[in-house]
């Protein structure tokens, strides 16, 4: 919406309406006057030039050169027996020229009266599409310099957006209904309206200042930082160029009001680290138009924020009472909320550390404890991710299990049971970042809620929409743009704002259980978040390139971000990415959906033949388009995507031949997205913008984004991460650390013991207080799993998923310091090591350090000589195991645990011991001694394979024939429909040759 000035001479007399229908109060917004400069001029003079020769000069030429084309009186039959002349094709050509100027003479017009009329929202003249776009250009550019054009016309930034993305503004947009195009021309009529009204009682309440006392606090100014609208985002600069007169005294505000808390509970710790809502003690010699006196004076301010300026002003000492400087003598104030519509009810900004969840907006990236100055250097960009970074955790996770199957295996040596290479540096924090940003509630909810779609369309014979974008809103609700209307939605689905949005509220995705169909939309991916919504674009189905301008680097930190999620979703089955002009290799991220090629010529020798095989194959089938094909009965298979990420330009020839390529590329389920220095991309459906500022534009589709980045130095570190966990990897890769080691002799006997392998049991504390007990526990569990340290935010991300203000998360880890207390010589028993993560001291041990310690010295300390120690130490560690661990956990917590690879670790731990001592007691030929320790390390271990085949060896062992039947039976029976595994069968044949004979009776 245009933005209207406000003075403290304005006034009204008409007070906002309290029905439902009113605009709702919402944080305050800046009003920005924006001097005009020569180029303003320019501009303007250009226009009106334009404009006199379009309106004006047109008609009176035709009149000159031509005449008007139209016969004078009615034609009659003789007039078609009449010889077609050029004569005859200039009069039909100067009639289309008068009806094109009479079209763009009434866009003129239209335009005209809506900027003066003050509305900002003009009516549309029918077909008149690039008309009328031109029009309002050039009346924008002329009233640019006008006394009232900051409140008449859209701003410059908006110039060029389509005549939809114009009617309304991105943010309030996104706040409705989310969508690539803004329709709703009422609603943006409404606000304005509600805008004049606010002016209004700004206006009444700074006249009532002018004669008022002074307030309880003196001569201090007060404001409140401003939430982002359009392109802007208030800052301290800003505030003090606008009331200060120089933007480099924003020192002195961030000085006034450094480590005070805030109303929502956080401080104000870094200059460029601000938030909507906060309140800011402004120098005396502040002015500005928008200011308006104390809350304690001023009725129109409700008394929320009458409260929380009081508050603030009390937590402020001397700045409070006047420290800030009073020589500007006037009266104290703070600027008014603005009024916009809402669809629901406002959300309260909370200081929260990122957590897992559906809203993905700036404050998922900037919660207070960061700005608190422990961040750490975890990455931003990571933690505004949160569907990149579940993808790239669950990924990550896999591959160490993968990895962690080999070693026990023995295709990787050095391993057997003990913990995989441990990150540091940069590596290390972008682990945390991804434990932190991860939402895998998120990626759940929106595979299934795709699947579930899928599947209930092809329960009623109607095939899949044309996807474009989705959008997830911060409440968790799913909005997917159609690229044209397809009829009513299968329940739980809903229309959402016209016929070409389909929406599922949260609640009926939660309802959704997994669905055994295709995958329908892979080719979704991330781009960024507008308000709080996070915008999802469907490479596969843009009819046509999609281009990317901007610097070289703010280019690539998008195209890894795209690549990154691509190859690691969780709502994708299967698909191949082509990489053409990266400068790091991605290819660790996901072997077998990533490759790189060289140039451009191996990509259109690629492509090329791909497109051709699609082609022929949709029509051997009878289908449209892939989305035909893939909800067909296991033919999913043939239609996945084929995304094409070209980082490098091309040249001109290049870009021909590529658009040429991607003509047909929606419907054969091929995506591609190029990077470009310019704007002009041949073949180009959407372009969009990355700045250097981190925001990605596409003016035509009404988009601007906060884009989601992974630039370079994260973008290695990630790759880092799954190179160093590579199952694969040679000698040449980094060193296996030994575990955390305890003592196990008699004078090692810990302070504080913890049973986590079975039941959860504490030995060497007292009981907790019941109600934070629990939450205790757990804290303990996760920094007992890993003793190289758990960075604060992780810690808080883990317990409160939903995230947590900042004193809440303190005074847990104060609880947790007072409960675990300090060692005799007066260490407390939490610490903090150098990089501020949480450590604990070596006082504090678990029965799984214990397992591992004994573990590492029967096979690799003191019984590697000793016979008789090896077995003792061996026996010790299995008489640990009680179960799985944490067995007792309640219901709702440790869902942290989803992310770690214990549960693979404790298994193949527990199966190195079995086979271990089993192996110790076959040299002495006490095959029952080891076949006791193998079923003890089944009970926690019945999956690993090398335990059954080393059982069937120590029963043949004991030449029971009857009872190795027995054992073969049971193995038989728990394969089920799979069968057993080649290997096993092989075993058995060695063993047990008459086996088989066995099955066929029994089958």
């Amino acid at each position: 919406m245009p933005r209207r000035r406000t003075s403290s001479s304005s006034s009204s007399s008409t007070a906002p309406s309290a029905g439902p229908a009113a605009p709702r109060n919402r944080t305050p917004q800046p009003v920005r006057v924006r001097r005009r400069s020569f180029g303003d001029f320019v501009k303007a003079f250009l226009a009106f030039a334009v404009l006199l020769v379009l309106v004006a000069g047109v008609p009176l030429a035709l009149a000159v050169t031509v005449g008007w084309p139209l016969p004078d009186g009615a034609p009659g039959l003789d007039w078609l027996q009449r010889e077609i002349t050029v004569q005859t094709f200039l009069h039909i050509l100067t009639v289309i020229v008068w009806l094109a100027w009479a079209q763009f003479t009434a866009c003129v017009l239209v335009e005209v009266k809506a900027a003066l009329s003050g509305v900002g929202v003009p009516g549309r003249v029918p077909g008149s599409g690039p008309s009328q776009l031109l029009a309002r250009q050039l009346v924008a550019a002329l009233l640019l310099v006008g006394a009232t054009a900051a409140s008449l016309t859209p701003g410059l930034s908006q110039l060029g957006q389509s005549l939809e993305g114009n009617q309304k503004p991105a943010v309030a947009a996104a706040q409705q209904t989310p969508g690539l195009f803004a329709q709703q021309q009422e609603q943006a009529a409404s606000t304005a309206s509600a805008l004049a009204e606010q002016a209004g009682q700004a206006g009444q309440a700074a006249a009532r200042a002018d004669g008022g006392a002074t307030a309880a606090s003196g001569d201090t100014k007060y404001y409140r930082i401003q939430p982002p609208e359009g392109r802007h985002h208030d800052s301290l600069w800003e505030v003090a160029e606008r009331h200060l007169g120089d933007g480099r005294r924003y020192k002195e505000i961030f000085e006034l009001n450094k480590d005070r808390v805030q109303p929502d509970g956080s401080k104000l710790s870094e200059a460029s680290l601000i938030r909507p809502g906060w309140i800011m003690e402004m120098p005396g010699d502040a002015r500005g138009g928008e200011l308006v006196e104390m809350p304690d004076e001023a009725p129109n301010v409700s008394e929320q924020v009458q409260q929380q300026i009081s508050d603030y002003a009390r937590t402020g000492g001397d700045h409070a009472r006047g420290g800030g400087g009073a020589q500007g003598g006037g009266d104290a104030h703070v600027s008014l909320p603005e009024q916009r519509p809402a669809p629901g009810p406002a959300t309260p900004v909370t200081p929260a550390t990122p957590a897992p969840g559906p809203a993905a907006g700036g404050q998922h990236a900037t919660p207070a404890a960061e700005e608190s100055g422990r961040s750490f250097g975890l990455p931003e960009a990571l933690l505004a991710a949160p569907l990149l970074a579940a993808g790239l955790l669950g990924a990550l996770g896999r591959r160490r299990r993968q990895a962690l199957w080999h070693s026990a295996l023995g295709a990787v040596g050095g391993r057997r049971g003990m913990e995989p290479p441990t990150p540091t540096g940069d590596a290390q924090d972008v682990q945390d970042a991804l434990l932190v940003g991860a939402d895998p509630d998120g990626v759940r909810l929106l595979d299934r809620s795709l699947r579930g779609l899928a599947a209930s369309l092809a329960a009623e014979s109607r095939p899949l929409p044309v996807v474009y974008a989705a959008w997830m809103g911060g409440n968790g609700d799913l909005h997917l743009q159609l690229a044209q209307p397809a009829g009513k939605p299968p329940t739980p689905w809903q229309v959402g704002q016209d016929q070409t949005f389909w929406m599922l509220a949260r609640a009926d995705a939660e309802r959704y259980e997994d669905a055994e169909t295709a995958a329908p939309y892979p080719g979704l991916v991330s781009l960024g978040t507008m308000d709080d919504s996070r915008l999802l674009l469907n490479l596969e189905a843009v009819p046509g390139l999609v281009s990317l301008s901007g610097a070289e680097a703010d280019r690539a930190a998008v195209f890894a971000s795209v690549a990154a999620e691509l190859a690691t979703n969780g709502w994708s089955d299967r698909m191949t990415i082509t990489l053409v002009g990266f400068g790091d290799d991605l290819t660790p991220l996901a072997p077998n959906r990533i490759r790189h090629l060289d140039g451009f010529e191996d990509l259109f020798e690629t492509m090329s033949a791909e497109t051709r095989q699609r082609r022929g194959a949709l029509g051997a089938a009878g289908h449209d388009s892939v989305l035909t094909g893939r909800t067909g009965p296991a033919q999913h298979t043939r239609w996945a995507p084929h995304l094409v990420l070209l980082a490098a330009q091309p040249s001109d020839e290049d870009a021909l031949r590529l658009a040429e390529l991607a003509a047909d590329a929606g419907r054969l389920g091929i995506g591609y997205l190029v990077g470009t220095g310019g704007t002009d991309l041949p073949g180009a459906a959407w372009e969009m913008e990355i700045t250097g500022d981190g925001k990605l534009l596409a003016p035509l589709l009404g988009l601007e984004l906060e884009a989601q980045l992974l630039p370079v130095a994260q973008q290695r570190a990630v790759v880092e991460l799954f190179t160093d966990a590579d199952p694969e990897r040679g000698p040449g890769g980094p060193a296996n650390t030994p575990p955390f080691l305890v003592d196990i002799s008699e004078q090692g006997r810990p302070a504080v013991y913890a049973r986590l392998v079975g039941s959860y049991e504490i030995i060497g504390l007292d009981a907790p207080d019941g109600e934070r007990s629990a939450q205790l526990h757990e804290a303990l569990a996760l920094l007992l799993l890993h003793r190289e340290g758990v960075h604060p935010r992780v810690l808080a991300s883990a317990l409160w998923p939903r995230g947590v203000t900042e004193d809440v998360r303190d005074a847990l880890l104060e609880r947790l310091r007072a409960w675990l207390g300090s060692d005799p010589d007066g260490t407390p028993r939490l610490g903090t090591d150098a990089t501020g993560r949480l450590t604990l001291a070596k006082s504090v041990v678990s029965d799984l350090d214990v397992l591992r310690s004994l573990y590492y010295e029967a096979t690799q300390g003191r019984g590697v000589d000793s016979r008789q120690v090896r077995g003792r130490l061996l026996t010790d560690a299995l008489v640990l195991v009680r179960g799985p661990l944490l067995a007792d956990r309640p219901e709702g917590r440790y869902r942290w645990l989803t992310h770690e690879i214990i549960d693979a670790q404790l298994p193949l731990l527990v199966a190195d011991t079995g086979l271990a001592l089993s192996e110790f007691h076959l040299e002495r030929d006490r095959a029952e001694k080891a076949i006791e320790a193998l079923n003890a390390a089944l009970r926690t271990a019945p999956a690993d394979e090398r335990l059954w085949h080393e059982l069937l060896r120590a029963t043949h062992a004991t030449d029971d024939a009857d009872r190795l039947r027995a054992l073969a039976a049971d193995l038989i029976g728990r394969s089920g429909a799979r069968g057993l595994p080649p290997r096993t069968e092989a075993l058995l044949d060695e063993l047990l040759p008459t086996w088989r004979d066995g099955v066929a009776a029994a089958g």
